[in-house]
Formats: structure tokens, sequence, C-alpha cells
């Protein structure tokens, strides 16, 4: 069954359910609730439908990758805020950037985590005012009086750092100096905790401890972030993970054992999101070997399934959804793709590489790999962020800061590269201005937070805030749709975003409840999709896209898509759009048409709005800036749910 333009007064429930208070999770952390649990998330034997209730009633927003003046390429690039500036513009303060502008979101953010670097934390500083310690080593001395020239020595000097650090060629004794154990390493981390403590405030305001394991071998992206469920206490009685030698590892079993030592040691909880297989050349989503040639294994899927319940599918450096190559019957696929080569370019993409680099076909796989070994590495919910290395956690199209300090918004900045080398360039405009994430949680706290994240309760966007509902049962009906509370049918009937759902005995086919509703300062809605992943009865994965809701009276043919492009009115001269197309919520209760009661399954939702400017087309207007003709100047910004899994 399909809704096409549901009725309005489903905005005044969306709204009310932004507003619900919340209340403690019924169910176990990282676990899908079974039948008896849900039954008593709402009992129903109260007057008042919002009493007696246990499931979560908000989304918060928030982001798990941003970097301060801490990190090393941040501060050599010109970042010179701190903790406490990113706390600050994160919760709804007004702050000046690096470069002097002032600045300030659109809303504030519920939560964040911020996640410098591990490796050589503080050395960016060091190197920027010439320290005695710094300048003592020829190459730091090099490094440090290119930076002090300013202009082009400076970049110089950045990159030429930055490559021998995803090489691993920094000198030794450098390392060391910067290194856990030392007395400047161990005081950052100190400090680093202790600012988090101060500004989380429960209930108003998350402020989650974490850091970025940064494994770059040979320019292959395998970056992790980390993310603590604890407080300063028990993230003190450890040091990061790092990756240069000596006292480092690239090597991802490594960051799993830290997790776990991290449990054993402090009684505590964590997990890590991995980021960027777009830049890893076939290394993110590894079939057979890893990238040191080690064995994907029964060890390699058990540990990753474990330690990773979330991916990060959309952010600064291209989106990671999908490939127009390995989805080529999907025409929104092909969205901000950053498919060049590593993340140094010192080796350019092969098209053998893109099947292991991407969120979709990475999920198809973790059940090809569950069929071989009864577990699945790439069980993934769906994260955005932004990888600012500016310190502002900025997403949003007409806001956007750039990636570093040297790119922040002025009328050239378009034409600046993000990597250049002798085999091409990631030019500056191919940025993306994105992501945020959004968790279903019982309330604003860490506990609830990391909960929410760990069960896969999860969804990612490009920058705007839709609010997105996805549950999947067996007995859904378009009746439900009526209801002024979907939410609680939702949890009564089935399981929500991030569950499985496990095999009926009818054989019926699964269905699927969805909604969604605009983000209220922002563009309307062209459709929301399905999109299914399954593993037939030879080995082979498979995948499929259904137009389940679309706006305008449009309609969808026997293959369940809708063909007739919802329209575009952005208005190029002034970078506006109007809400005269789309609609301002979608929804839907759909049977999935070809299931097969026997075959592993997954299904998750794609959200997309009508075309609105993308920030180049902002800088364009705004700045007078020149604009390449090859840059994209407007887009379909989305939203991806965290899947649903049928396992028979």
């Amino acid at each position: 069954m399909r809704i096409k333009n549901y009725l309005l007064k489903m905005f005044f429930l969306s709204i009310a359910l932004l507003l619900l208070p919340g209340a403690t999770m019924a169910f176990d952390v990282g676990g899908t609730p079974d039948s008896k649990v849900m039954e008593g998330l709402y009992p129903g034997k109260a007057y008042s439908p919002y009493a007696q209730r246990s499931f979560p009633s908000r989304v918060y927003w928030g982001e798990t990758h941003l970097h301060t003046g801490l990190s090393l390429d941040a501060g050599l690039f010109g970042c010179t805020l701190g903790h406490e500036d990113a706390y600050r513009l994160a919760r709804g303060e007004e702050i000046k950037s690096s470069t002097g502008l002032p600045v300030k979101l659109s809303r504030p953010l519920d939560w964040i985590v911020i996640t410098d670097h591990s490796d050589m934390m503080g050395i960016a500083t060091d190197i920027q005012r010439g320290a005695p310690n710094v300048m003592a080593i020829p190459k730091g001395k090099e490094w440090a009086e290119g930076f002090q020239k300013g202009g082009e020595a400076a970049g110089k000097a950045a990159f030429d750092l930055i490559t021998h650090f995803s090489q691993m060629t920094i000198p030794e004794e450098l390392v060391k100096q910067y290194s856990p154990g030392s007395s400047i390493y161990n005081s950052i981390w100190d400090k680093t905790t202790k600012t988090a403590d101060r500004f989380n405030d429960p209930g108003r305001f998350t402020a989650l401890i974490g850091y970025e394991w940064t494994s770059v071998p040979k320019g292959f992206n395998l970056h992790r972030n980390v993310i603590l469920r604890d407080d300063g206490i028990r993230a003190r009685m450890v040091i990061p993970l790092t990756t240069q030698p000596p006292l480092g590892t690239q090597d991802p079993l490594d960051l799993y054992q830290w997790l776990a030592d991290y449990k054993a040691k402090t009684g505590g909880q964590a997990f890590a999101i991995a980021h960027n297989g777009n830049l890893s050349n076939g290394w993110m989503f590894p079939m057979v070997e890893t990238y040191a040639g080690g064995k994907v294994d029964q060890n390699y899927v058990e540990q990753r399934a474990k330690w990773e319940p979330l991916y990060e599918v959309t952010q600064i450096k291209g989106d990671g959804e999908a490939h127009p190559a390995l989805s080529p019957n999907d025409e929104f696929a092909d969205y901000e793709t950053l498919d060049k080569g590593n993340l140094d370019l010192t080796e350019l993409k092969k098209p053998e590489m893109l099947q292991r680099e991407y969120a979709r076909e990475a999920l198809k796989n973790g059940l090809a790999l569950e069929q071989k070994f009864g577990t699945n590495p790439y069980k993934f919910g769906m994260v955005g962020a932004t990888d600012s290395h500016t310190g502002l956690t900025t997403a949003e199209e007409d806001n956007f800061f750039g990636k570093s300090t040297s790119v922040e918004p002025s009328a050239t900045r378009v034409a600046h590269p993000f990597v250049k080398s002798e085999l091409g360039a990631i030019e500056g405009y191919e940025l993306s201005a994105s992501g945020y994430q959004a968790v279903w949680a019982t309330e604003n706290t860490r506990g609830a937070i990391f909960d929410a994240m760990e069960r896969k309760e999860t969804y990612a966007t490009t920058g705007p805030r839709m609010l997105v509902r996805f549950f999947g049962g067996w007995n859904f009906s378009e009746n439900d749709l009526r209801n002024r509370a979907p939410a609680f049918i939702g949890y009564q009937k089935g399981v929500p975003m991030g569950g499985d759902l496990a095999k009926t005995s009818s054989g019926k086919a699964p269905t699927f409840m969805v909604h969604a509703l605009r983000d209220p300062i922002g563009a309307n809605l062209d459709r929301i999709q399905i999109i299914k992943g399954w593993l037939d009865k030879d080995g082979k994965t498979h995948e499929r896209i259904y137009d389940v809701a679309v706006s305008d009276d449009r309609s969808t043919g026997k293959d369940g898509r809708c063909k007739t492009p919802v329209g575009n009115t952005v208005d190029m001269e002034a970078a506006t759009w109007t809400n005269t197309i789309g609609a301002s919520e979608l929804a839907a209760v759909w049977i999935d048409p070809d299931f097969d009661p026997n075959q592993k399954s997954l299904y998750y939702t794609r959200v997309l709005e009508i075309p609105t400017p993308r920030w180049v087309l902002y800088d364009k207007v705004r700045l007078g800036a020149e604009i390449p003709k090859e840059a994209k100047l407007i887009h379909q910004e989305r939203a991806y749910s965290s899947p649903i899994w049928y396992t028979p």
C-alpha cells in the first residue's frame, strides 16, 4: 500500500512527538526489543495516550565528528578554536571563527562529540610558535619556519607534514614527544575530558567524550571515531589509541582490542564509527583480505560487528551511501560523489575498488558474510557528521564554513583544492556541506544518546533537520497512518529503524510504516524511498528501490518507481527556492511485493528534498565568487535511516 500525499493533520502529530518528554528505555542496550518487552512500552491502560509509555519520543540532533585546533591538520591549517569554542557554538551561542568571522548555527544542536585526532595532539600549536623541542629536530624546524613565513610557505609546510603523517614517516623523536605517556599528551587528554564534563548539561546539552583514530596506511582512509558513554573519570583511566609507530597501530583489530580493554579496565562502554570508505581505495569494507594481508575470518567479522554498530555515511569529504557504477538503476545515486582515489591522491581509484567502499554495497555484502560466518560485520546504522576542521559544526548550505580554516567563507575558496597531487586534485567546490545525525532517544543525556546509537535507532541527514520515523512489522495497515500517534502503533506492532524482523510462521510479507516531515525552515519533500537489499539462494546480492510516497499527485509505475521529477524552483540569480512544489510531509505503509521468506534481506529509507542551492551557489551570489563550470550549483538533500533486517 502507498500514501502519496498524506493528511496535513499529521503535521500536528509530528510536532507533538517533538515536544514529548522522554522516559527510561524498557529494552536492553544494543538489542532489539522482543514482543514481550514491546508490550510494556505502551500498556494502553491510561486515558492519556502519553502516559505509561517509555519508548523514545524525541529526536535529538548532533554529530560525532568535529575537529579543533588541537588536531594536527586543523591547527596547521590555521584553526585557533578550542573545545570551549566548539561547545559554545554547538549549544547555540555566537562566536568568532579563527579568521574573525561571526558565526552562529540556525538552531542549537542537542549533543556533540569532539573528535580530535589522537595522534600528536598539541603539536600544531607548538609548530606555530616554534617551540624549542620542535626546533631541535631538523624536520620540525623546517615545518615551523615554513609555517611562520605564512601564505604559500605555510600551506606547503602543512601539506608536507600531513603527507609524512599519512605515509608514517614523521621523525620518531618528534612522534614520541606527542604520544601517549608524554607529559604534553597526557595533559591535553586530561583537559579534553574535563572540558567535556564541564559543558555536559544533562537534559539540555550533551557533550560526549571521544577522539579520532586516524589509520591511513599508504593514504587509504581507514579512520574511526571512538565514542565513549562515560564521564571524564573513566575516560582519564585510559589514553587514546594512536596510529604512528612505534607506539601506535594501523590495524582496526587493534582498535577493537583497545575498546575491549577500555570496557574491562573502566567498566564503561565505547564503540567506533568508520567514515569515508570512498577514500579507502577498496579497504573500508573488505570481503576476503584486509588492507595488510589479514583475512576476513570469523574473528574479524565478530569483532567488527561488536564494536562498529554505525557508519558515517555522509560528510564534507563526499557522500558514501551509493555509487552510480554500483547502482546504475538509481538516478539519485550520483550525489556528492568523490571517487578519484585515496585520501592524499597518491593512488587513483580503480573500478573494482568501489564495491568495498559504499554503504549500500556493504550492507548487502554483509548478508553474504553472515551466510558464511554466522555474523554480519556490516550490520550498521546510518550516521551523518561534518568532519569539519574549523571547530565549527556548520552543515547548512547557506552557513558553510568549509573543511578547514584556510577555506572559510571568501570569494576565492571554491578554487582552493582540498588535496592536490601529480595524479590530480579534489577541488574545493567538490566538497559537501554535510551532515548531521538524528537519534531517537528517551532523554538528552550521555547514556540515552549513546544507547540510541548503539541500538541503531538513528538516521543521517546531509544537513537539513527533517523528521523521519521508520518501523517494520507484519501487520501494519493504512489505518495505522490515520492515528494521531503512529509511533505508539509502530512500537506496539513492530520494530524501529535499526531493528530485526524475525521469521514469521505464516510466511507473509513484512509491512513497513514510514513518516517524514520536512525541516521546519527547510525545503519541501520530493519523495520517500525504501531501498531493499537481499541475498538469493545462489549467494548473490541484489537491490531494488521503491518510491513508497511521492509528492504533487505524481504516480508510480508497476515497478514501484516514479519517473516524473518533482521539478525545480531554484532562482539561480538569488540563490533561493520556493516550497510551491513538494510536500511538507509524506507517509506510507508499504508491503514488499517481492518478498521471499527464505531470503536474508534489509530495508532502509531514503528521504529526498526538492532541489535547493548548494553552498557554491550561495558563494556566487553572496560573495561574487567565480564558479568553475564543472561545479554543481543545485542538489537534492536527503536523509538515510538505519536499516531494518530480516533473517529467516
